[in-house]
């Protein structure tokens, strides 16, 4: 129910944020998309949530397999300090990667807040490809081996084409966590790289301006069309396994 609020909100044409609304328009929607401060935060979460979604699908990717092929020992303490970021709270989080920033001079990094993105992204992004690549059969690949494959022919032929999926919704969820990302953002984007979401929470502390709601109503219909898609790609991969099945 405050998401259906929050949607018919963002739709007013009042000034002030009054429900139900006494008129509908698009304005809030076009002041959204018109003015350069808003533009320029969702381009820097857009940036960011691709940068670190990418890098934290290939780092957990071969984290996952590692951790599945492996003989290691120890690999359930190392997945626990993998899985760290969604255990330890983020404000905590963020104040010691905030003390990292300064200490090497990075606030207000791109690179550096992408990369701490990445890290809170990691756990989820293993989670989901640990699940996925038990699908892969280790028989397989040691067929592919005993045929003459390499390691980089064995990822790119055998294991990708079964499990990019699973890759494609790693990485997916990735780039929710960082595009709704608040935290690191507030404390390492300084005053040049500021999301969608510190942008949010700045204009909060001066106003609540009715503009709010219609980038509110914009991440909802995001995170919904993601889901989506991701929902109807697990629903194709779905359908072949029943077919095989049967």
């Amino acid at each position: 129910m405050p998401i259906v609020v929050v949607i018919v909100v963002s739709f007013s044409g009042d000034d002030y944020l009054t429900f139900p609304p006494g008129s509908l328009s698009w304005r809030w929607f076009a002041l959204f998309f018109g003015d350069p401060s808003w533009r320029r935060a969702l381009l820097v979460s857009l940036g960011t949530g691709i940068a670190s979604a990418v890098l934290a699908t290939a780092v957990g990717f071969v984290t996952a397999y590692a951790f599945l092929r492996s003989e290691m020992r120890g690999k359930k303490i190392l997945l626990s300090l993998v899985l760290s970021p969604i255990i330890i709270p983020h404000i905590i989080t963020a104040i010691a990667m905030y003390y990292m920033a300064i200490s090497i001079d990075a606030v207000g990094s791109f690179v550096l807040l992408a990369l701490c993105h990445s890290v809170m992204s990691l756990p989820v992004v293993v989670l989901i490809l640990l699940s996925s690549l038990q699908s892969v059969d280790a028989s397989v690949e040691k067929a592919a081996i005993g045929m003459g494959c390499s390691r980089i022919q064995l990822f790119l032929r055998v294991v990708m084409p079964i499990a990019w999926p699973g890759v494609v919704s790693a990485g997916l969820f990735a780039f929710l966590t960082s595009f709704d990302e608040l935290l690191i953002a507030l404390f390492l984007g300084g005053a040049e790289f500021r999301t969608l979401p510190v942008r949010i929470w700045q204009s909060l502390e001066m106003e609540l301006e009715p503009t709010i709601a219609a980038v509110s109503a914009f991440l909802i219909a995001v995170t919904a069309i993601i889901l989506l898609f991701d929902l109807l790609l697990r629903s194709r991969r779905a359908s072949p396994a029943r077919t095989a099945g049967h």
